[in-house]
């Protein structure tokens, strides 16, 4: 029997779906939180802070202060996610003595941590994607005033996080006037350089038609034009030396980010995880939106359901044509499959929670939250398995070229 079930926020499936819309690359952790995290620290008196931020199934660790090398943990071995579920404040003052943490890795091995207290991140539609947190070895609790002060500092984390997405939004903005001003450039290239080519030949015959004046004039025409058609190759080339834009991953930087992300979760269970790609257009870019989101939890759920010594692959295809790109991820795990009723019930976005193959806590939204994020990007997500047999889940997404 299970005597500490993990808790879920009645809201859990809006609750990620406002957590995805930030669109977070978690292997590229933020330093504007830094300040944040050490200010928390500081009023609480303790040692460590961190701001965490929660999917469904790993807490990320965003920012930190006093410990290193914190950058996940499984979502069911953390405290945040009981600061998820409230709307105030959770406060441990003693982890040793509590039922529910005082097995925990952290608790009753090093780094012996005995104090929590966590305040729930909380966007402004009143969803809590995360938590700002602090903790210590010794047992101690807030006064009304401090965990005044950590509130406000909490809500300046979910600020910054929206500044971000802001500044995130801006950037994709002013790149596609760049590509508007580029294609504007390269229209103009043509007539201008056949002005320029005209010239020249009139200017060639001139002396024939014995026209000095128009000569003059035609070899103003002529500079003129070279000089415009300078500019308009200066425009189209402007850029290059940039590489990648912000919002553009290639299958190669893709592959990077998963392997740094979800290693650790398969060493942990001892699962054999690999990330192949098509090498014939590994380094063409596209629009990452939200594909860290998709694929990583599609991951997760694959390590859930697939035991020790098992394998998770991951293959990444990208196919071009004239005017598209079509962007194919598939996860295929080795795990225990499922009927073809479970099946229909995620196409159907009636899932609930089941447990892993060495008793991993569900959730029962991370499948909802993918088929919610490909419909919304208006691609195609299916599911062969078979029980026994494992799961191979396949997502596919068409792109506009850049």
């Amino acid at each position: 029997m299970q005597t500490n079930p993990s808790p879920v926020p009645g809201n859990e499936l809006e609750r990620i779906l406002s957590l995805a819309e930030f669109d977070i690359d978690y292997s590229s952790m933020e330093n504007n939180f830094k300040d944040l995290a050490h200010l928390a620290a500081k009023i609480a008196g303790a040692e460590i802070s961190l701001v965490n931020l929660i999917d469904s199934f790993t807490q990320w660790t965003y920012s930190s202060y006093g410990i290193e090398g914190v950058e996940q943990m499984p979502r069911e071995e953390s405290v945040c996610q009981y600061t998820i579920t409230g709307d105030e404040y959770f406060e441990v003052p003693d982890l040793l003595s509590d039922d529910r943490f005082k097995e925990k890795s952290y608790v009753s091995g090093s780094p012996n941590l005995r104090y929590y207290f966590g305040i729930p991140l909380t966007t402004s539609d009143g969803y809590n994607i995360g938590s700002l947190c602090v903790l210590d070895k010794d047992m101690r609790r807030q006064s009304p005033e401090k965990i005044e002060l950590l509130k406000i500092v909490a809500d300046e984390v979910v600020n910054r996080l929206k500044a971000l997405k802001a500044i995130d939004g801006l950037k994709y903005k002013l790149n596609q006037v760049k590509d508007t001003q580029k294609k504007v450039a390269h229209d103009i290239r043509g007539p201008i350089a056949g002005i320029v080519g005209l010239a020249a030949i009139i200017a060639e015959q001139g002396d024939k038609n014995n026209l000095d004046e128009v000569l003059e004039f035609i070899s103003m025409i002529h500079k003129s034009g070279r000089s415009v058609l300078e500019l308009a190759d200066e425009i189209l080339t402007e850029g290059k030396e940039l590489g990648l834009k912000e919002n553009e991953f290639t299958l190669l930087l893709f592959k990077e980010k998963l392997e740094r992300l979800y290693l650790p979760q398969s060493k942990n269970k001892n699962i054999n995880f690999l990330v192949k790609v098509n090498e014939k257009n590994e380094h063409i870019p596209f629009i990452k939106n939200k594909l860290l989101q998709i694929t990583g939890n599609l991951i997760s759920n694959a390590m859930k359901f697939t035991p020790q010594n098992g394998h998770v692959t991951v293959t990444l295809n990208l196919e071009t044509d004239i005017s598209q790109y079509k962007l194919k991820i598939t996860v295929e795990d080795s795990g225990v499959g499922m009927d073809k009723h479970t099946i229909d019930c995620i196409i159907n976005g009636e899932t609930s929670s089941t447990a892993g193959t060495v008793g991993e806590k569900g959730y029962g939204f991370g499948l909802s939250l993918v088929k919610h994020l490909v419909h919304s990007l208006h691609g195609s997500f299916d599911i062969h398995s078979e029980i026994g047999s494992g799961t191979t889940f396949e997502v596919t997404l068409l792109q506009n070229h850049a």
